[in-house]
Order: C-alpha cells, then structure tokens, then sequence
C-alpha cells in the first residue's frame, strides 16, 4: 500500500510538471507571433527549464537576491522565450508581461535582461556564461556557500573555444558546485552539428576535460529526477549533463527542422501551432519519442 502511495504521488507530480510544461510552451508560441523568435531552441529546453525552477532550484521570487540562492544562467540566450515562460509560470514575473514581447514599452526581449526578475545576467552572445559561472561558482565557495551554479549550453555553441578553456579552469579550480547542463538538439543555427563540426562523443570529451558527466532524455522529468539528484557526480569535480533533445519539442511540424530555426508566425499560425501542440500531447504517452511529422502548414 505504501509503494502504491508513493507511485502515486510520483506519478502526479510528473503529471504536474508535463502541464507546467505545457502551458510555457504555449506562451512560447504566442511570443513567435510578436516579432518572431528562435522557436525551436525554444522548445527544446522547456523541459529542462520547467523542470529546474519547479523541482531543484533554491530560489523564489521573494529571495531573488539571497546569497544562498542557486543561481540559472542560460547562456544559449536566444532560447529565452522558454526561460520568459517559465519565470511567468513559477511568479518572478507577470504573465501578462510577454504580451509586451519586443515592445518598446518592455525588456522581455531577444536575450536574457537582467531586469526582468528572475534573470542573473544578460546573454546571448555565445561562448561566454560558462565562464561567468565559474565567476560566481568561486565565489560561492570562497565564502563557504553551499548553493550551486547551473549554466544551460547549446551544443552547437560548444564550438567556441572558450567554452573548453572554461571547462579546463573549472576542472582545475575542483568547482563541484558548477553543472553544465548541454541542450543537444543536434542543430547550430539551420546545420546539424554533426555536419558542421562533429561533437560526439560528447560526454567522452567533457570526462577528458576533468568534468563528471552524466547524460539523460532532456525531455524525461523521471530522468532528470536521477540525475539532477545525484549532483555532484564527483566531489572536486564540476557536473556535467547531456541532455538529448528534440528541435521544436511538441509540434511536430516544427521538430528536427532546419529551417526552422527561427519563426515569425502570423496569428493564424499561433493558433494552429498551439492546436497542434495539444493534438500531439493527447497521442502521447509517458515519455514517447519523438520523430519529424507533417510539414505542410510550413
């Protein structure tokens, strides 16, 4: 009966987290109908997101300044609908808020701004906020702080060196607080990586830098439970976490596109896509993966 209790109680949460999901992917396609943004990356991340300040993060919106405050920084910036969404779904900000997406009137903008409540620091030039957490991973322990630094990378943005050079100061520096959490949705822009330059075996090349890591489904909220939990994987080591994901996660239209990078959708095509995203939900179970689908609409 116990076991039963607690499979129940699981299986609610993850419920809980899934509609969470939902609802900032919708908020997501909404923003791609002001202006236009990278829907895709968006996407793809939402999961690991939802999940993060749902589930893990030690922060709220009342203790936003805490120096015990884990800290999120999201240095793939131009996925920052999905980080708009989910600081809306969590209450660091008004939801009514992303009506105002690209608004001269509003900073809910193409990149993190730090003057949106729940932002740590301004990002999108790619390459970067790894090496800020290390910043602020040192600083924490200097201080002998106990909170953690997560800093979500895309994987196409792994081609930029300093991003290595990063990897082998945090090694070096034993930064057991830090955890790199890598969106790999297999695209850098409208190329698979893979055929720009080659990445895998990814979670080899971060063991060789002196990092732990581990890799899961990016879009499993039961696998980022084991392994979000597990942190650090080492002590004296920085975390690393590939998360396998899908381009355009939800609508299949849009997934594992190239073209699809970026989406400026008329209002007919943001109900349509948001349709869509609830069809697809509905013929989902559990965790089912997901493949390419109908493109006409596109």
């Amino acid at each position: 009966m116990e076991t039963e209790l607690r499979i129940e109680a699981y299986v609610d949460r993850y419920s809980d987290l899934k509609q969470r999901a939902m609802r900032v992917r919708e908020q997501v396609i909404r923003m791609s109908g002001k202006g236009g943004c990278f829907l895709g990356a968006s996407l793809s991340c939402a999961d690991l997101l939802t999940y993060l300040y749902s589930a893990l993060l030690r922060i709220d919106p009342e203790s936003l300044d805490d120096p015990a405050r884990d800290y999120l920084l999201l240095s793939k910036g131009h996925a920052v609908p999905a980080l708009y969404g989910v600081l809306a779904e969590c209450g660091f900000l008004q939801a009514s808020r992303l009506e105002n997406h690209l608004s001269l009137h509003d900073c809910i903008y193409w990149h993190p701004n730090r003057s949106v409540p729940g932002v740590e620091f301004h990002s999108g030039s790619l390459g970067h906020v790894l090496s800020v957490g290390i910043g602020i991973a040192i600083d924490i322990k200097l201080r002998g702080g106990r909170n953690k630094v997560f800093v979500i990378l895309g994987d196409g943005e792994l081609n930029e060196g300093s991003i290595w050079e990063a990897c082998l100061v945090a090694a070096s520096r034993k930064l057991d607080n830090l955890v790199a959490i890598i969106d790999r949705n297999g695209f850098q822009a409208n190329v698979r990586t893979e055929d720009l330059v080659t990445l895998d075996p990814l979670a080899e090349k971060f063991e060789a830098f002196g990092w732990a890591c581990g890799e899961i489904d990016g879009h499993s909220f039961r696998q980022m439970d084991g392994i979000f939990n597990a942190l650090p994987f080492a002590a004296g080591q920085p975390s690393a976490v590939v998360a396998n994901t899908v381009r355009g996660k939800g609508v299949p239209s849009l997934q594992d596109r190239a073209d699809r990078w970026f989406v400026d959708a008329t209002d007919e095509q943001v109900a349509l896509l948001i349709a869509e995203l609830h069809e697809f939900d509905e013929a989902s179970v559990g965790d089912m993966a997901c493949s390419r689908q109908d493109q006409s609409r596109w």
